[in-house]
């Protein structure tokens, strides 16, 4: 189980914990037979070596459309260099509308990938803004020496409502790009999540964890509109051993939508070891216009996710013992205005909810629950006053009528 609960141990890569509300879906040989995906729901499925898997989504001609895909190989097999998926997406007629490609890179070790396909209403393009059906392609590439097992899959379509009038399209021509001064007060003790589902909230601050060789831990973030995150991630010095091991730790970022933005890895000798996440654009609306992935990523308020995994090679060398490791994060710059949304913002907003559950470092599913009982609670009161102000209407109305009639009631 998670450390949050509620969700399917796992024995994949990284300790990766799906979904435990996703649904099971089979991925298509044929757009004519793809599966329906539905808006916020959750899908599972796996894709064997070299697949490829079709699924359909329906949209209507003002919504941007998000279809993300975490890719997990099973166990701590072998993979290479150039493994990993494509997830793209294309309308009737065959036009690639928005893609993503992410592959395992020099940390050639098993692990969770995240991408996400997109459908981007574009101002002055009529490419891909139709109502109507459109299909979605995830595939795998896997090099003849990697393990052969199947991945699974999470799959989950978002959709944003569209922008009153054109909305901004322009990038500013300058950014903030200094890294801030560290978080101060020290560290607190924040254990992580085991995926996406059950990922640990954070703000501003210095966050200390333990990770064990081979497993991954997950954080989300709260980023509002104009605001700018920083992220650094540093290892703790071992007394075990001096060895070196290169690409010990990858620590990666994806947006609201569970695209994928920035990632870096550092190596490792024993002593302390720090990387920092290049500096990302403030979020903005008008960043998704822009070619680059990390630019465009951030193109919306809401939770944004930063995952470490920990070499298996480590315990090799270190044992099979966790590591300390530290996470510093920043949010800088004052919330600025949504764009002009036609309909709700859905997740792509930060609320008030938002930030407790990030102080108080609550999962999505610990924050629902504490709503849920909010909400219970609030029925309850409500109940109970309906209760007592029937009682008391009935107490009055019964010594109106006794007295009416000469007597009190007992």
């Amino acid at each position: 189980m998670s450390p949050a609960g509620g969700a399917w141990a796992s024995d994949d890569a990284g300790g990766y914990v799906f979904d435990e509300g996703a649904r099971p879906v089979k991925g298509a040989v044929s757009t004519l037979d793809a599966a329906r995906l539905e808006p916020g729901t959750g899908y599972r499925d796996t894709l064997g070596r070299n697949g490829k898997h079709y699924y359909r989504v329906d949209l209507d001609a003002e919504q941007n459309a998000y279809v993300s895909v975490v890719a997990v190989p099973r166990g701590t097999g072998s993979v290479a260099y150039g493994d990993g998926v494509t997830v793209s997406m294309q309308d009737g007629t065959n036009t690639r509308c928005g893609y993503q490609d992410i592959r395992f890179g020099p940390a050639e070790f098993a692990r969770p990938l995240t991408a996400y396909a997109h459908r981007t209403i574009t101002p002055g393009s009529s490419a891909c803004r139709h109502a109507g059906a459109y299909y979605v392609l995830v595939e795998r590439d896997s090099a003849a020496g990697s393990d052969p097992g199947d991945w699974g899959l999470e799959i989950r379509l978002l959709t944003e409502p569209g922008v009153r009038g054109t909305g901004p399209t322009a990038l500013p021509e300058s950014r903030p790009s200094a890294t801030p001064q560290p978080p101060g007060g020290g560290p607190r003790r924040r254990a992580g999540g085991a995926g996406f589902q059950d990922a640990a909230s954070l703000g501003q601050g210095e966050w200390r964890t333990d990770v064990r060789p081979g497993r991954t831990v997950f954080y989300r973030v709260p980023v509002d509109w104009g605001q700018q995150l920083f992220a650094t991630a540093e290892l703790g010095s071992s007394p075990a051993s001096d060895a070196y091991i290169g690409n010990a730790l990858v620590l990666s970022l994806e947006n609201p939508a569970r695209g994928h933005v920035d990632r870096d890895a550092l190596s490792y000798g024993g002593a302390p070891a720090t990387l920092a996440l290049g500096p990302q654009r403030p979020v903005a609306y008008e960043n998704r216009f822009s070619s680059n992935d990390g630019t465009s990523g951030m193109r919306f308020a809401g939770w944004y996710y930063l995952s470490a995994t920990l070499n298996p090679e480590i315990a090799k060398a270190y044992g099979d013992r966790p590591l300390p490791l530290t996470l510093r994060v920043n949010v800088t710059g004052r919330a600025a205005p949504a764009p002009a949304y036609a309909g709700p913002a859905g997740p792509f907003t930060v609320t008030d909810a938002d930030r407790d559950a990030a102080a108080d470092g609550r999962s999505a599913p610990e924050a629902a629950r504490g709503e849920l009982l909010r909400l219970v609670g609030l029925a309850g009161i409500g109940t109970g006053t309906v209760l007592l102000l029937g009682l008391a209407a009935w107490w009055l109305l019964a010594r109106r009528a006794a007295g009416a009639a000469g007597a009190t009631p007992g």
